[in-house]
């Protein structure tokens, strides 16, 4: 009786992924070949047919096709405003994102889910929008076609000639909860084209012409049929695994074949592969491997080798079990992937064989249940020459050797004890020393062993001794026993080995991924990717590898080596170059170019090949098997996606970066060409009023006008340096030349550089006595002070207190500039020192905004720190440090006071 109870791991796993899906909306998609079938009409049927049911349905954006069958069936559901969107002098009315998630219905309508939002969405993608609405627990509805389906995006253009360019990742379309088709014949959806029902007739007729031609429609239909097809055979087998389902549901065709190393099995795929293709199913390529196939010699290996990798050429999929029950593993895989048909070769062993050792054909057609099995017959394998017999019988003839050995150190056991023990106790020795033959050299020696020990037993330790004769025949008891305990525990120990070393083999090939995944995905340096990938590559495999890419100019550079210094040559590399074009293997061990000495393998992503993985085994190994090409091209595909992830992200750094660039040179443009026309346009109209009424004026009037036009100079001229000083800055140009100084003397001259602007101003200097000398550039630090102090000027009101003072610390001078003017809003304490950041506050011009940005600027080029912060009382404080490093000549103390005196006098 078949135990179909469901698997309490998976059931868990199950109620695991509902609970994590239980707050998240579901996803229905009405899918179609092209526009114009019954998308959206079918979506809004379904609409009012929940919304009678009493379900909260609103429609978030239906796309306004002028069809009135279809404008008709919004009637009377709730309609969320759509958002206006201002692009280009255009305006454009998009979903209202926002919106849907304040009103949260129960069920939201959203159409063309493959649109692109207008610039200033929040996404740049609609099926962004239905992600984040789902992610809100939001059920939705919405429309796509096939062409617009990620994957399909290149045969789509094959088809038709035309790229799509908006798509919709895979992973939207495989997360839905329901695809229902909505479905139409060409020539049906053609005579819709022509009434008018799509599109207007004038964009109907080119649409005919084009993308809308018969042959197009027929092979969209069919990729959309195949989608859908494939969407529910997805959830057909998610539902019998959940419900442990083991019987075959023949809903679709699926064929599996039996591989081996006999050269039968090249007509069983063969013949599997044009069975697969009259019914258009898909189909498997099947090996078991088992304790007997461990120990195939070379050339079964080989032969094992090109018959999976004729059944991956023919276009099947390859897969090895490992098990000891042959016939059981294939029933088993057979039923969890819903095949329904198996293809095995007729034995071509004796009779007896099959009476002795089992019959794989019987047990697979005993357990099939209702899977077909079908037995094809194939041309008998070839005879070997006599040369190639002989090596095959000339075996490794030492394991024998040692259980023969054995069994004499058990004899020789045997007579110490049997002075003390009954000779049934000594069989005990011969059981152990069995044990230890079939853990050290496996099966057959271990046979060979318990029937040596029976014969040692028999002639040593049973009466009459040193005879085969028994005198008792209880003895013949002991003997069966001991015989066939011998070959149970030889074969159970047999199996347990092998099972032992393909489940490290496993584990190994597990850690190996794991450990690739897990430092790959920390990584984004392309060569150190790469370097890395390298590293687990050798190591698994214990061979020498590289990778090759391409330079902008399309030649092949190799970026790194394994550990004994790979060079592949000027061939090796024409075969990369192959590998690269075509997104195939070739090299050794495949059948394209396989005089290659090494096996090369596309790193593929998902823009198509980044690179080649070229692997090179010592050459007395034999040419790779598919597990291992399988297992290096699992390892190049985590290579692959960790280049392109980090491609990406230098390529949205790089597009950062240009959008900063472009927001600076918007912000330049803006601020520059207001504050450069401002003073031109003074100067020019003072300097026009003096040219052509000279002589009316009065000299007060020329001398205003010609004062004003030195002012606008001179401002003009700070705002040219600012911008010079701000390049050098960024550019690093800018050079600091330090000189032990004194902060009075700096300020001295900063305030006589200023005496007229600061007029309006009350100045206060608060110096103590004593300052150190401190190391800094006089005319850089200068620069500082001005801009500090103007900035103060323009933010403090007229007759106010502008305070300058210093602090002398440990290991620095800290320097402030203090003003009585409205303080620094909150939050902008850093951003000030922004580029092109201007404050709201200023009285008159607030200037370009670059004065603070440049303070900071050059403060960090000596080593120091700037801040500002609010004062308790009112107004802002700017303060700023410069280091004090290394020991600083004398100064005379006297002459040091009285420049002092004479700042705070």
């Amino acid at each position: 009786m078949t135990d179909e109870r469901p698997n309490p791991d998976e059931l868990l796993a199950k109620v695991q992924a509902e609970e994590s899906l239980s707050a998240r909306g579901r996803l229905k998609i009405f899918f179609g070949m092209a526009p114009g079938v019954g998308k959206t009409y079918a979506m809004l049927e379904a609409a009012r047919k929940t919304a009678k049911e009493g379900t909260d349905v609103v429609i978030g954006y239906v796309e306004p096709h002028a069809r009135p069958e279809t404008q008709a069936l919004v009637l009377g559901l709730d309609v969320l405003p759509r958002r206006v969107v201002s692009y280009g002098g255009v305006t454009l009315e998009e979903f209202d994102l926002e919106g849907a998630l304040a009103r949260k219905p129960q069920i939201l309508i959203v159409d063309e889910l493959a649109h692109t939002n207008a610039p200033g969405s929040t996404h740049e993608r609609r099926w962004q929008d239905v992600e984040q609405v789902l992610a809100a627990g939001i059920d939705v509805y919405t429309t796509l076609n096939v062409q617009h389906i990620e994957s399909l995006n290149d045969v789509v253009a094959q088809i038709t000639g035309i790229v799509v360019r908006e798509t919709v990742s895979d992973a939207v379309f495989e997360r839905a909860d329901e695809i229902e088709l909505v479905d139409i014949s060409p020539d049906d959806l053609l005579e819709r084209l022509r009434e008018g029902k799509v599109y207007v007739p004038a964009q109907a007729q080119r649409a005919i012409e084009h993308f809308f031609q018969k042959g197009n429609l027929i092979a969209l239909r069919e990729l959309a049929m195949r989608q859908a097809a494939e969407r529910v055979d997805a959830q057909m087998g998610e539902f019998r695994r959940i419900h442990a389902i083991d019987r075959t549901w023949p809903a679709a065709e699926r064929l599996l074949v039996c591989v081996g190393p006999s050269p039968m099995s090249a007509r069983l795929i063969r013949a599997t592969r044009r069975i697969a293709a009259g019914l258009k199913a898909p189909w498997l390529a099947v090996h078991v491997e088992s304790p007997p196939s461990a120990a195939l010699p070379f050339a079964d290996r080989e032969r094992l080798a090109q018959h999976m990798r004729l059944a991956e050429q023919l276009g099947g999929e390859t897969v090895t079990l490992a098990g000891n029950d042959v016939a059981g593993e294939v029933v088993a895989y057979a039923r969890e992937h819903n095949v329904t048909k198996i293809i095995a070769g007729k034995p071509q062993q004796s009779r007896w064989r099959d009476l002795t050792r089992g019959s794989y054909v019987y047990e697979l057609t005993r357990r099939c249940g209702d899977i077909d099995v079908y037995i094809i017959s194939g041309e008998g394998e070839t005879p070997a020459p006599k040369a190639a017999r002989a090596q095959q019988a000339d075996r490794d003839w030492f394991p024998f050797l040692g259980a023969l050995g054995t069994v004499a150190v058990c004899t020789a056991i045997g007579f110490l004890m049997s002075r003390h023990f009954a000779p049934t106790n000594i069989v005990m020795v011969y059981l152990l020393g069995i044990l230890a033959v079939s853990l050290r050299w496996g099966r057959w020696p271990s046979i060979l062993s318990s029937v040596l020990g029976v014969a040692a037993f028999d002639f040593c330790f049973v009466p009459p001794q040193y005879t085969f004769a028994v005198a008792d025949t209880e003895y013949l008891f002991t003997f069966a026993v001991m015989l066939f305990t011998g070959l149970v525990i030889s074969t159970l120990t047999a199996r347990l080995g092998f099972q032992a070393e393909a489940a490290r083999d496993r584990e190994r090939r597990t850690a190996a991924l794991f450990a690739t995944t897990r430092e790959l995905s920390s990584l984004e340096d392309r060569r150190a990717i790469i370097e890395a990938g390298l590293r687990h590559v050798t190591d698994l495999l214990a061979a020498d590898a590289c990778v090759l890419t391409p330079d902008a100019a399309g030649r092949l550079t190799q970026h790194a080596c394994g550990s004994r210094g790979y060079q592949p040559h000027e061939r090796e590399n024409a075969v990369a170059r192959w590998v690269l074009e075509h997104g195939k293997p070739a090299g050794r061990g495949t059948q394209t170019l396989p005089a290659a000495e090494s096996l090369h393998l596309p790193l593929l992503a998902a823009s198509g090949a980044v690179g080649v993985l070229a692997v090179r085994f010592p050459a007395d190994r034999p040419p790779p098997a598919p597990a291992q090409i399988h297992l290096l091209e699992t390892l190049g595909g985590l290579i692959a996606l960790s280049l392109e992830r980090a491609a990406l992200a230098h390529e949205s750094e790089q597009r950062l970066i240009q959008v900063e660039a472009e927001k600076l040179r918007s912000s330049l443009l803006s601020a520059v060409s207001h504050d450069l026309r401002t003073p031109l346009a003074a100067i020019a109209g003072a300097s026009s009023t003096l040219l052509e009424a000279d002589r009316a004026l009065p000299p007060e009037a020329r001398r205003e006008l010609t004062q004003s036009i030195v002012d606008e100079t001179d401002r003009l001229n700070r705002l040219v340096a600012n911008l010079l000083d701000m390049t050098r800055l960024e550019g690093g140009a800018m050079v600091v030349e330090k000189q032990w100084q004194g902060v009075e003397e700096i300020i001295g001259v900063v305030l006589s550089r200023l005496a007229a602007r600061l007029a309006s101003h009350r100045v206060e200097v608060k110096l103590p006595q004593h300052l150190p000398l401190v190391p800094f550039d006089d005319l850089l630090i200068q620069q500082v002070l001005v801009n500090l102090l103007e900035n103060a000027v323009k933010y403090a009101p007229e007759d106010s207190q502008i305070t300058i003072s210093a602090k002398p610390e440990p290991t620095a001078v800290t320097i402030e500039v203090a003003d009585e003017g409205p303080g620094i809003p909150a939050g902008d304490e850093e951003r000030i020192f922004d580029k092109f950041h201007r404050g709201s506050t200023a009285k008159g011009r607030a200037g370009v905004g670059l004065g603070l940005a440049i303070c900071r600027g050059i403060v960090n080029l000596h080593g120091g720190r700037i801040w500002a912060q609010n004062r308790p009382q009112r107004g802002a404080a700017f303060r700023f440090t410069l280091p004090i490093e290394g020991t600083p000549p004398k100064l005379d103390a006297v002459a040091a006071a009285s420049a002092t005196e004479q700042l705070t006098g």
